[in-house]
């Protein structure tokens, strides 16, 4: 088959999170299986026009906002491509609307609905009121354009959120991430009890939250804590600076983005993954850290009450506040075995997520789609 994918972001771009790894690693294995799989995508500075990843043809065109979408629109009507079987429109808040202008079989593949993420974007006054405002109003209408489009997507809470927006039960498949594990990291827990933030530095993911965390817990004990991910300059030194005014000092360290073999290591030498984001796909982290004997301490929003056990793999928060988050967090480091147990119980479910497992879900869905869809 050949297969085009639409997404606002693709391996290699500077913002790329746990959605693009999702992305690439569906795109490995339908390459692996004998298919052609091509990676519409937006361009960044330093980034090829196209090229080829682990097979997967990758081109790149436009800003990851609005622009990435228009060109997508006019790469595919009016430039040479091959004929496709199947078009995946990836939803990152705004979809490519492949609906009017497609007429091959599609699929609709998506992590999160946007929702109260919309209200945290990062853009500046009054910008960002406009944006919240046309976001909120207009995310559910957009879903009306595929009320007859098969979705597929990584969790439960993101199935409800799709059938509370009219979309029917029968058209959506969940088929949850796996994760990529070095074959060996060589670690141990840190002498000084370590909290570790992995993620990209911004308010929807609840960085601002997890320092405000980490002073309340500051107060009462001697613990690290790391805060690992990429962000702007500006806001990270906003992040440095308010770590600072809560009393962090010395005990914080901000490590940017890392490689992949260095955040395991980080996962595996950190006694507790601390995970105050609002919303979320499916969490890719918290299996990751899970993977490396680190059980998460998160709110409990959607996508992470999907990824964690309650009680059983982490924590979920009973409140979403600083305070009752640092008190879960507090539970477990008064309280060894509890830890101790939650850290093997981590392992164990970690072992339930690989990509071979759901890149083969994911390829049976596209047969289905296009053998017996009639979209």
């Amino acid at each position: 088959m050949n297969i085009l994918m639409l997404s606002w972001r693709g391996p290699g771009h500077p913002n790329a999170g746990g959605a693009e790894i999702s992305t690439h690693e569906h795109a490995k294995g339908w390459v692996k299986f004998g298919h052609n799989v091509t990676l519409f995508t937006s361009a960044f500075v330093g980034g090829k026009d196209q090229e080829i990843l682990d097979g997967v043809d990758i081109i790149r065109k436009g800003r990851q906002i609005f622009g990435v979408q228009w060109e997508a629109f006019k790469w595919y009507l009016f430039s040479q491509h091959p004929k496709f079987d199947l078009v995946i429109d990836q939803f990152h808040g705004i979809p490519f609307f492949s609906t009017l202008y497609v007429k091959c079989k599609k699929l609709a593949f998506i992590h999160e609905v946007t929702k109260e993420i919309w209200k945290l974007n990062p853009l500046p006054k009054p910008f960002n009121f406009i944006s919240a405002l046309l976001g909120s109003v207009l995310e559910p209408v957009i879903f009306i354009f595929y009320k007859n489009i098969q979705f597929m997507t990584v969790s439960e809470s993101t199935k409800a959120d799709l059938i509370r927006w009219r979309i029917k039960d029968k058209n959506i498949q969940v088929i949850h991430n796996g994760i990529t594990v070095p074959k060996k990291v060589i670690a141990k827990k840190e002498k000084i009890p370590t909290l570790i933030f992995l993620g990209a530095l911004s308010r929807d993911k609840g960085i601002d939250t997890a320092i405000k965390v980490f002073s309340v817990l500051n107060k009462n004990r001697i613990l690290q804590y790391w805060v690992v991910g990429g962000s702007s300059p500006r806001y990270l030194e906003y992040l440095k600076l308010q770590a600072q005014k809560l009393g962090l000092g010395k005990r914080i360290r901000f490590f940017g983005f890392v490689s992949e073999k260095k955040k395991f290591e980080l996962l595996k030498k950190a006694r507790i993954l601390v995970n105050p984001s609002v919303r979320e796909g499916w969490g890719l982290v918290i299996i990751e850290a899970a993977a490396m004997g680190t059980p998460a301490v998160a709110f409990n929003s959607p996508g992470l009450r999907d990824s964690i056990i309650d009680q059983e793999t982490g924590l979920l928060s009973k409140e979403s506040t600083a305070k009752s988050m640092a008190d879960s967090i507090n539970s477990l480091l008064t309280n060894q075995p509890l830890l101790d147990n939650l850290s093997r119980k981590a392992i164990k479910w970690s072992h339930k997520f690989n990509w071979e497992k759901a890149s083969k879900e994911s390829l049976d869905l596209i047969y289905r789609v296009i053998h017996f869809s009639n979209s």
